[in-house]
């Protein structure tokens, strides 16, 4: 059965033990130590320069017939099967559709286009009915994001079956709606999940373009698409991570709070994060005020790595050990009994190993880090004039180490 911590936790909240202080120290060291080391001793003039966003390759008709057919099947579960911890549809959900989307992007690319079952329902339909509102940017995809981790992490019950049927029907009710109405463009800008997996796609190392190639993603990381509300998506989905850390914390554990309390709470977790880096990329002069403006979305990919790396970080052991009792969930959709293999336990074989478990996090966390500083500093190289790139970057630079000392420090902390 799926673990009961679901139905007080989105995905069950943190099982393993938080990384030992030594760890976090001498990974805050390394992140302080690489930042200081990228900004005075990397090169001059930048590397990665800018790629347009490369025409979409066709969808491949055999993945989005397995997207349907899986589809179907958490469906099946979610609404069919048992209104308790034991639905298997409520931990394909948080587990492997909102966690597993991280990997399955770094490794395969943006493979959820071809997988995903509303894109394939609007292609039946036809190209859609207008033009989507270019004014709208990423901001449906923001709204879709935080009412999607107020659920998991904010909602009185988050795991309730009732709860998560509604967000679903919800969902799926506007996604299809969206793309009858604007065509292929409303889940390029608009679909929480779609836009989610097109971001992290960007770093990786294994897909470029839509083909198998390995290559440096950090020449495929700049070109994420800029549009409003993309330095929105990446802040809600680090602030969420953050305050899901947060929250598991002894001091607020031990703390009885209103449900808009804790919605508050994660929504100042977000706006902070936002709110420091349009900040910290404003903070240079040699540019009009136009282009002070426009700094923010222009840097913003520079994010994704910290959001990659800390979200490994902290839901690693979901969804490769909750993510066991799920899958067995799923074979049984119905919740009637069926165990072709038994009865297996769950193997906490990442949580046994504590030491490997605090080396892997503190791992994720830097290395995000690392990549994230020698993105922001190449892009910096070639947004700012000549007498304001190393003073450019320093409040950029800050910020980042103090996200990263921040995602230490919750680790360490919970």
């Amino acid at each position: 059965m799926i673990a009961a911590g679901l139905q007080a936790h989105g995905v069950g909240g943190p099982t393993d033990l938080p990384i030992p202080f030594l760890y976090a120290m001498v990974g805050a060291s390394w992140a302080l130590t690489i930042s200081f080391a990228v900004l005075a001793l990397a090169w001059k003039e930048p590397k990665f320069t800018d790629e347009p966003e490369p025409a979409e390759p066709p969808r491949r008709p055999w993945l989005a017939v397995i997207g349907l057919l899986l589809t179907a099947w958490v469906l099946v579960a979610l609404y069919a099967g048992p209104s308790d911890a034991g639905n298997g549809g409520i931990g394909a959900i948080y587990i492997f559709v909102w966690v597993g989307l991280v990997p399955l992007a770094l490794v395969a690319g943006h493979v959820w286009r071809d997988l995903s079952p509303w894109r394939t329902i609007q292609s039946l339909l036809g190209p859609g009915l207008w033009a989507y509102p270019r004014r709208l940017g990423y901001w449906p995809a923001v709204a879709g994001l935080l009412a999607f981790v107020w659920l998991e992490l904010a909602s009185p019950d988050p795991g309730s079956v009732h709860a998560v049927r509604v967000w679903v029907a919800v969902y799926a009710a506007i996604t299809i709606a969206g793309g009858i109405a604007f065509g292929p463009r409303w889940y390029d800008r608009a679909d929480p999940f779609d836009v989610y997996s097109a971001i992290i796609a960007k770093l990786s190392p294994f897909v470029r373009d839509g083909r198998w190639a390995v290559h440096n993603p950090l020449r495929t990381l700049p070109s994420v698409p800029v549009d409003a509300g993309l330095v929105a998506v990446l802040a809600t989905l680090l602030g969420s991570t953050a305050y899901d850390s947060f929250s598991a914390s002894s001091f607020w554990q031990g703390k009885t709070l209103a449900v808009w309390q804790h919605s508050l709470t994660l929504l100042g977790f977000c706006a902070v994060v936002a709110v420091l880096f349009i900040v910290a990329a404003r903070s240079t002069g040699g540019v009009s005020a136009g282009e002070r403006r426009r700094l923010p979305g222009r840097l913003a990919h520079s994010l994704v790595p910290i959001v990659v790396g800390y979200i490994l970080a902290h839901y690693l052991t979901y969804l490769l050990e909750k993510g066991q009792a799920v899958f067995l969930a799923l074979i049984d959709p119905l919740g009637r009994g069926w165990e072709p293999w038994g009865d297996p336990a769950t193997s906490y074989f990442l949580s046994e190993h504590t030491s490997t478990l605090a080396a892997l996090k503190v791992t994720f966390v830097v290395a995000g880090h690392v990549l994230a500083v020698v993105a922001a500093h190449d892009k910096a190289l070639a947004l700012l004039p000549k007498g304001h790139r190393l003073s450019g970057q320093v409040a950029m630079l800050l910020l980042m180490v103090a996200y990263t000392f921040t995602g230490l420090f919750l680790l360490f902390s919970v």
